[in-house]
């Protein structure tokens, strides 16, 4: 199939997905997901059986070829228990990409060229159909920091805000980065935190205060200060999350 705009698609329909249709004004978000699976074939086949209760709307392969398995006004199952800007369970509200990549567990890699160039064209596609603003493109770490690391920190979301994809900040890099590593006071830091719940980052429950901020400080860090991801809030990472309140 292909669109008025020259997205080619293939269809290939998952039956993993929630009835009755739901609203077109109800899709606010994009959620950009990797597979994680060493096997393209496989992971398809996943997202396409009923016993494994996930889904997505789209899939982008190797090659670069965009596959369709669930139309966008039926809610897929790929988010989970996940929560941005106060609003929980973000399958409802949202479309989910998959991309073709093995994931953390199985020696992480690049996106290809040709799989950006999908996920560029896609985006700008459905940004436009559902009239998605840009900060609400992001990525399944983002919504369930606890659970998920993907896309990961070689997703390329600054080449995408250079396209009013993604939200990134404005600063020189090469200025910021003088502020790596260094330590912020007990005030600093809850202003970090505090910054991260205002850009959308869920409250830390307080269960395991210490691996839920670990795990939110890496999913920040894998968005938006990709080159270090190590948990440990710097002055660096600061100044990132004020400027990105500016947006």
């Amino acid at each position: 199939m292909s669109t008025k705009i020259g997205l080619n698609l293939t269809r290939l329909y998952s039956i993993n997905f929630s009835l009755p249709k739901r609203k077109k004004n109800s899709i606010k978000f994009i959620i950009i997901h990797y597979t994680g699976m060493k096997n393209e074939s496989k992971a398809i086949e996943r997202l396409c059986n009923e016993n494994s209760k996930v889904s997505s709307h789209y899939f982008i392969k190797n090659n670069g070829e965009i596959i369709n398995l669930v139309p966008d006004l039926y809610e897929a199952w790929h988010a989970g228990k996940s929560s941005w800007k106060k609003i929980k369970f973000l399958n409802k509200y949202s479309i989910g990409i998959e991309i073709s990549n093995p994931g953390h567990q199985y020696n992480y890699r690049e996106f290809n060229s040709k799989q950006i160039s999908s996920v560029i064209k896609l985006l700008v596609f459905l940004k436009k159909k559902h009239k998605i603003i840009t900060k609400n493109i992001i990525g399944h770490s983002d919504i369930a920091p606890n659970r998920k690391k993907d896309p990961g920190e070689k997703f390329p979301w600054k080449k995408l805000a250079k396209r009013k994809l993604s939200l990134w900040h404005n600063l020189s890099e090469i200025k910021i980065k003088k502020y790596r590593k260094i330590k912020l006071n007990k005030i600093e830091e809850k202003m970090f935190l505090k910054n991260l719940v205002n850009i959308g980052y869920s409250k830390m429950k307080r269960m395991n205060l210490k691996l839920e901020k670990l795990n939110l400080v890496k999913a920040f860090q894998r968005r938006f200060r990709q080159e270090l991801v190590n948990g440990v809030i710097d002055k660096e990472c600061l100044l990132i999350s004020n400027n990105l309140l500016k947006y």
